[in-house]
């Protein structure tokens, strides 16, 4: 059993200056397709990252069928949970920094499965780290908060999603001016990019089959179109959607045609709506062959590539902004925002930046 990593034995930013060292934060992820882990220490605009992992896990591999959490999902997550837990340990027995104050969350491979709670049960004890499995309002404000400096240029509203493995998160915005951005609704939808393409992979590579999947996710959107009217907002102008998500940054990358993904050119990118169209039409015509070819993708997450796609192009084509911008952040740096403005944050309600 490793030793126990608790957020609320680490010293806060006050300590840590006291001490006249740098504080340091930790945000873990634990998805159902990926761990990652960022470590960073505040900066005037926001944070230096200091320490980044991420390595593919499947989790939720085979949850659709079973409804529960294989024993090799979980152990493989277990893993890359321990790496996680031995940076973090690392960065606490800095000399130049205060000891970590970290947080470690699950999402919906989690709020899932059957045996969810027994593996976060399992993976604490392995760890040490407080894993915790989060709500979907929570995984929505988080990957709001992650994007607050970059929905600042919105008008009036903004649109934001994240097609993850398990689930797909929309948060439709109020911006404030001045203020903090505030939630006015959110849906959590349980389909993503492995569960779909555990469903339906094959679906993906013919025009009829795409478009089906893309009909039944827009289906599953509706309810909430109707409840907000987020389309009347968009012809009246001032909407602005964001997309946060491996799929998005995958288009995005293919719409540059970047020789290899480069992160700086992407994030922040605005792409328009022809755009969108054409790297979801490129992606397409490249048939699984072309697409683990790419040099943005890879054998290793081109089963979801098309998946993901059929997510995008539901809400693509339900919610017709004239543009899109490309967010290649989340969760992670969601976590280190929050905890960085310390233990006075608010949790829930409305977003501060």
């Amino acid at each position: 059993m490793g030793s126990q990593i608790s957020a609320s034995n680490y010293a806060g930013p006050a300590d840590s200056r006291r001490a006249g060292r740098r504080p340091v934060f930790g945000g873990i992820d634990l998805g159902t397709n990926n761990c990652r882990m960022l470590v960073g220490t505040p900066a005037p605009q926001g944070f230096y990252v200091l320490d980044s992992f991420s390595r593919v896990v499947r989790l939720g591999e085979g949850l659709y069928e079973t409804g529960r959490l294989s024993p090799h999902a979980m152990e493989r997550a277990i893993e890359s949970l321990r790496i996680c837990a031995a940076r973090a340990r690392r960065w606490s027995g800095d000399a130049e920094t205060g000891p970590i104050r970290l947080r470690a969350i699950a999402t919906e491979a989690c709020r899932q499965a059957e045996n969810g709670a027994e593996f976060i049960s399992r993976a604490r004890e392995a760890t040490g780290l407080p894993l915790e499995i989060i709500n979907p309002r929570e995984e929505a404000e988080l990957a709001v908060e992650s994007c607050a400096p970059l929905i600042a240029r919105a008008g009036r509203r903004a649109l934001l999603f994240d097609i993850g493995g398990g689930s797909t998160e929309i948060a439709w915005v109020r911006m404030n001016g001045a203020s903090a951005p505030a939630l006015i609704g959110y849906l959590s939808v349980p389909v993503g990019v492995v569960t779909l393409s555990e469903r339906c992979a094959n679906s993906c590579y013919t025009a009829e089959g795409f478009q089906c999947l893309v009909e039944d996710i827009a289906a599953l959107l509706r309810p909430f179109e109707a409840v907000h009217r987020i389309g009347e907002e968009i012809r009246r102008g001032g909407v602005l959607m964001v997309g946060t998500s491996g799929t998005v940054t995958t288009l995005a990358g293919m719409s540059l045609k970047l020789d290899r993904y480069r992160r700086g050119l992407v994030d922040g990118l605005t792409l328009t709506r022809q755009a969108v169209d054409a790297a979801l039409a490129e992606a397409r015509a490249l048939g699984r062959d072309g697409l683990r070819q790419h040099p943005c993708i890879g054998a290793e997450r081109v089963d979801f590539v098309l998946p993901g796609c059929a997510i995008f192009a539901a809400i693509h084509e339900l919610w017709q902004v004239p543009r899109l911008l490309v967010a290649d952040r989340g969760l992670r740096e969601g976590m280190l925002l929050r905890l960085m403005r310390g233990p006075r944050a608010p949790r829930k309600g409305s977003i501060h930046a």
